[in-house]
């Protein structure tokens, strides 16, 4: 299987680089510096460079051509300003999403984050806030695709602790906190489920291991 990976520098997207690159799939990794390519050679997966904050829609096809699969996992990350939220947590999932439509790669799983589908209560720190209604409408995007077999995955907290392998994923979860270890986890078994397309998902830590889990949200 061939999976090309927004965001390839990111802390989730490196760990499922690893993952999928020692099961023998061939990754690919989009990265805007290439200083960053070193570390994604580490985890096996191959490099290429692409600003999606600049790039054309025919550039991002290209780069999404013969592959089985696609993940969206770019972020602008803590320390931007709101502007990068709308440039990187919006715009750029939708070309990517666009792209994967016209290179004919149905199956797409979207990084997204709890309570995007909500208008971000009062108090709320206001780049925070634009955080939450780009990814909203990245989802909504994405939804709207009608060649893509998308799946979204909205995580808890984030930790960098050691994954457990167990996890708790629905519709909906309740809050909660979740190791990049097992998100990264899930990810590659919704790669590999087809029939969790179409679904919204949250997940936290749980009980229930993670090929259990994946099982759970197909589709009847």
């Amino acid at each position: 299987m061939r999976t090309v990976i927004a965001g390839g520098h990111g802390k989730i997207a490196l760990r499922l680089e690893r993952l999928l690159a020692g099961r023998g799939d061939e990754v690919v990794g989009l990265v805007r510096d290439p200083e960053q390519s070193a570390d994604l050679r580490a985890t096996g997966a191959t490099p290429v460079v692409c600003d999606l904050e600049s790039a054309r829609l025919a550039e991002v096809t290209g780069h999404l051509e013969d592959a089985d699969t696609a993940v969206f996992a770019a972020g602008a990350g803590p320390g931007s300003g709101a502007a990068r939220k709308e440039t990187v947590d919006r715009a750029a999932a939708v070309l990517f999403a666009d792209a994967a439509e016209h290179a004919g790669v149905r199956r797409l799983v979207v990084v997204s984050a709890m309570g995007a589908d909500e208008e971000p209560p009062p108090g709320t720190d206001a780049v925070f806030a634009t955080y939450l209604r780009a990814k909203g409408a990245a989802d909504a995007a994405v939804r709207a695709r009608t060649g893509l077999d998308w799946t979204i995955l909205r995580p808890g907290r984030l930790t960098d602790d050691a994954g457990t392998g167990r996890v708790q994923l629905a519709e909906r979860t309740g809050r909660g906190e979740v190791t990049r270890d097992d998100v990264a986890a899930v990810l590659a078994g919704l790669l590999d489920e087809p029939r969790t397309a179409g679904r919204t998902l949250e997940l936290i830590g749980g009980d229930t291991p993670v090929s259990d889990a994946v099982a759970g949200c197909v589709r009847e």
